[in-house]
């Protein structure tokens, strides 16, 4: 990678250059992190270690993965995200019932994750620490959001946000049993999870969830003008 230019030297192009080598090597050093986070774990110096063998300096390390393991981490979650998303893009979620839609589009994220089961149980370990579980949160809705998205969800209101921190709530122990007890022990787990969300949407279904909020707009408008408002 010696010809490649490094982000600490200025290159003829400027930004857009810039842009696309880094995002070029970003995938480059994840590549690398792959084959050595089952024999270093998920850490800084898995991420040096990488970086020095696509011939990056510690400058330019610093540059392109300022937050170390943590954009690692980050990186090979879109990755995986992406993996699955190829994968349902050739299935016509318009022919499965929507159960049937997202109980595909977590098998698919699991199996994403699964290519590369070593390096992603190290990922995983590193995100259930505390200090890294806001990170993990984070990523787990962007995937639900994917997966949601790819089942037809056009949600705009206060759906939009359960769904995806309940397809959250799923994600995070399903990928954790799929990476560290099995294929068959997550697929159960998913699927009686998903009984319970579809049994969850019938009950609210119908249900005026803003009727709180709009009390006590009235009672605050009471309480100014001194009248109900209308």
């Amino acid at each position: 990678m010696t010809d490649a230019p490094h982000l600490s030297n200025e290159t003829p192009g400027g930004e857009a250059l810039k842009a696309d080598w880094g995002d070029r090597m970003e995938q480059t050093v994840l590549d690398a992190a792959l084959g050595l986070a089952p024999r270093l774990g998920w850490n800084g110096r898995m991420v040096r270690a990488a970086c020095e063998a696509c011939g990056l300096s510690l400058g330019d390390e610093e540059l392109l993965l300022p937050n170390g393991p943590r954009d690692l981490a980050a990186l090979l979650s879109r990755r995986h995200d992406d993996r699955a998303l190829a994968a349902l893009g050739e299935v016509d979620a318009r022919s499965l019932k929507m159960r049937e839609r997202i109980a595909r589009a977590v098998s698919a994220r699991m199996e994403a994750g699964a290519a590369d089961l070593e390096a992603t149980r190290r990922c995983a370990a590193f995100l259930a620490l505390p200090t890294n579980a806001d990170l993990g949160l984070k990523l787990a809705w962007e995937s639900a959001d994917h997966l949601w998205l790819w089942a037809g969800d056009t949600a705009t209101d206060w759906n939009h946000y359960s769904k995806r921190a309940i397809l959250s709530g799923i994600l995070i122990p399903a990928l954790t049993m799929r990476w560290f007890d099995g294929k068959d022990a997550a697929e159960a787990f998913v699927a009686a999870r998903i009984e319970n969300v579809m049994a969850f949407e019938k009950w609210k279904a119908g249900k005026d969830f803003d009727a709180p909020l709009r009390k006590v707009g009235e009672a605050l408008t009471r309480m100014r003008y001194g009248a109900k408002a209308e």
